[in-house]
């Protein structure tokens, strides 16, 4: 059982949980929020539709656990939030419901359309609505409600990120004085172990650089250095979903043992997305020119993204990135000119691993 603490509808909910409890299995049955539907559970049918940290997911596919310090909104908890009573005036008025077991998804999903898309037409909210599947109404009158409610019109605080410092140029301090945090019990653990064809000296001057290596992770940008903490971003794209996940660490070194340490956190400001976590890389020399690199990650994802976090998906995305990373600083030690990337496309990344499962599957036939 693991403890989790989370807020429902505006209350503070403390409860001890199984770590294969899927939130929508929690709500239903640890707290009574029945309005909550379960249908397909498998994250297809949208049914089961609420808000975790203000933004949409699938609650039947997110963990209860890895939506501790979350904000959870069911239907319940919205009963009184002025755009969902102006969407149930709407949906009555347009008959845009007949059974109703869809209609607690459609309305968190309607509202989200209002919030974020306050100039949609008609092919942009079916788009929207195509995560949320109804068997009743062919969706004329759903699509008709939204559109009135648009047509009033909504205002919308949008909440930006702080700018981070930037400091006019970036040094390399001494060993620090902080160690990096112990990982969370419930985190996912990741090992990968890489090849560099450089000294392991060469390739521990280079990790000792946060700048350097920075600029080989793809949509990477650090942005403030002050002691052993470190400030930066990561820009990411699954397809039409951009994320901009701005955070804090602290770095350690270990001359010894070729041993470097960061532990952070961060917050995608769109999808209220938070990810902590603590990388690990050590060095260990193969012969003269050849340097293995060690790197163990310790993350925990809590948020509308965390739906998409599974883990063999993660490991083939860190592997991918790993490699990508060695590559383009053997080739900057080596003083190759490398582009950095600015913002990193998952996608791109699937269609590669999709390619390499092919080749793999081919070649066992």
């Amino acid at each position: 059982m693991s403890r989790v603490t989370m807020m429902v509808n505006g209350a503070s909910v403390m409860a001890e949980v199984e770590p294969r409890t899927h939130l929508a299995d929690f709500l239903r049955e640890d707290r009574g929020l029945t309005g909550t539907h379960l249908g397909c559970e498998h994250g297809v049918c949208g049914a089961c539709t609420l808000l975790i940290d203000g933004a949409p997911a699938r609650s039947c596919i997110a963990y209860a656990v890895a939506c501790d310090d979350s904000e959870i909104q069911a239907i319940e908890g919205l009963e009184d939030d002025p755009t969902i009573v102006r969407l149930r005036a709407a949906f009555t008025a347009e008959h845009a419901l007949q059974c109703g077991y869809c209609t607690p998804g459609m309305l968190v999903t309607a509202r989200d359309i209002v919030h974020r898309l306050p100039n949609a037409d008609e092919a942009t909210i079916r788009l929207e609505l195509s995560g949320n599947l109804c068997r009743c109404t062919g969706y004329a009158g759903i699509v008709r409600a939204i559109r009135s409610v648009l047509a009033e019109g909504v205002s919308i605080p949008v909440a930006r990120p702080t700018a981070l410092p930037v400091l006019p140029a970036i040094s390399i301090v001494p060993e620090p004085t902080r160690t990096a945090a112990t990982p969370s019990p419930n985190s996912t653990q990741i090992l990968r172990t890489l090849r560099i064809d450089l000294p392991r000296n060469e390739v521990w001057n280079a990790v000792r650089d946060p700048a350097l290596v920075a600029s080989c992770v793809p949509g990477a940008r650090l942005t403030c250095v002050v002691a052993n903490r470190l400030s930066g971003e990561v820009r990411a794209a699954l397809g039409p979903i951009e994320t901009q996940f701005i955070g804090d660490g602290i770095i350690s070194f270990d001359e010894r043992n070729r041993r470097a340490e960061l532990s952070g956190e961060g917050r995608d400001a769109k999808t209220g997305t938070r990810l902590s976590g603590r990388a690990v890389l050590t060095l260990r020399g193969l012969d003269a020119n050849v340097t293995e690199a060690t790197l163990s990650i310790d993350y925990v994802l809590r948020g509308p993204l965390a739906q998409f976090a599974r883990a063999a998906v993660v490991r083939e995305f860190v592997a991918e990135i790993a490699d990508t990373v060695a590559r383009d600083l053997a080739a900057r030690v080596r003083g190759t000119s490398i582009a950095p990337v600015a913002r990193l496309s998952v996608g791109g990344l699937l269609w590669r691993m999709v390619v390499r499962w092919l080749r793999a599957a081919l070649g066992r036939h």
